[in-house]
């Protein structure tokens, strides 16, 4: 009976002992390869170029410099502070709830200094926003999705002196109204873009009364730059808070050049709004 006793309990040891070594094995196995090299230098810049812009961004060491690039959301430049760096990391989320990861080198040598990351490459645990970042990540989807649709409004532009202000599509989702207006520079000069306001005021302004105008302000747009080269248009998405016009008030949208007379107005009625193009898909 004692020996029957010593056998089982040896039979018990082995098991446990096998079921922690596969733990362990599964605990210790090489992970996904979730983090992708990247080797930079002190003399060059390199740039990662991601799919959506980019919300976040935490580096490891104060020893490489980082930022995004001017004028784009989802292009970020990477160089050495000082050369011959220890390696160390890169963390970025991107506006899509995705985070990426990379592990940082130095190499003066540098021969990739263009990096096209695509999702797949991404952790696969999704990141988490915050109940204000989450509504702006949507935000941003809407306006691109707004910005790829294909019904257009005609008839609501103004043109002088070679430049043309259009909009041509409302859209709405929920609380946030889309406004998709196409900036046109025909002319042979470069165009400054100083501003670009929306705000309420009268549908006709009386003689010695100061007018009234109540600022829309934009809470996103897709505008990234300042300047519309000669002979060129661009197409860009302003999202504002959802708005009705009062009685005897019209929305007014302003394009102002910097330094410049070439102003113009687009005049917006109610009967303009009250059909939105509803966006779906996020």
């Amino acid at each position: 009976m004692k020996k029957y006793k010593v056998i089982t309990a040896l039979l018990m040891m082995f098991v446990s002992v096998s079921g922690f070594s596969q733990f362990m094995a599964t605990t210790i196995a090489k992970p996904k390869e979730d983090f992708k090299s990247i080797g930079i230098s002190f003399s060059k810049t390199t740039s990662i170029i991601f799919p959506y812009s980019i919300k976040s961004i935490d580096k490891g060491s104060t020893e490489i410099l980082v930022q995004k690039a001017k004028g784009a959301e989802n292009i970020l430049l990477l160089k050495a502070g000082v050369q011959n760096f220890r390696q160390t990391n890169l963390t970025v989320i991107t506006a899509d709830a995705k985070l990426y990861g990379f592990v940082i080198n130095y190499d003066e040598e540098c021969p990739v200094l263009n990096f096209m990351v695509d999702k797949a490459q991404s952790v696969d645990q999704e990141v988490l926003f915050s109940s204000e970042n989450e509504n702006q990540n949507k935000i941003e989807l809407y306006s691109k999705l707004a910005l790829s649709k294909t019904k257009k409004v005609s008839g609501i532009s103004k043109s002088s002196y070679g430049i043309k202000l259009e909009m041509n599509g409302i859209f709405i989702q929920q609380d946030i109204m889309y406004f998709r207006l196409v900036l046109q520079n025909k002319s042979r000069i470069g165009y400054d873009i100083d501003q670009l306001r929306f705000f309420i005021c009268d549908q006709k302004k009386a003689v010695r009364t100061a007018t009234q105008e109540i600022e829309l302000e934009p809470i996103y747009s897709t505008l990234q730059v300042s300047k519309i080269p000669d002979a060129s248009k661009l197409s860009v998405v302003v999202a504002v808070p959802k708005f009705t016009i009062p009685e005897k008030k019209i929305l007014t949208i302003q394009l102002i050049e910097k330094d410049g007379g070439r102003h113009l107005e687009l005049t917006i009625h109610n009967n303009d709004l009250v059909k939105p193009e509803m966006l779906t898909g996020y």
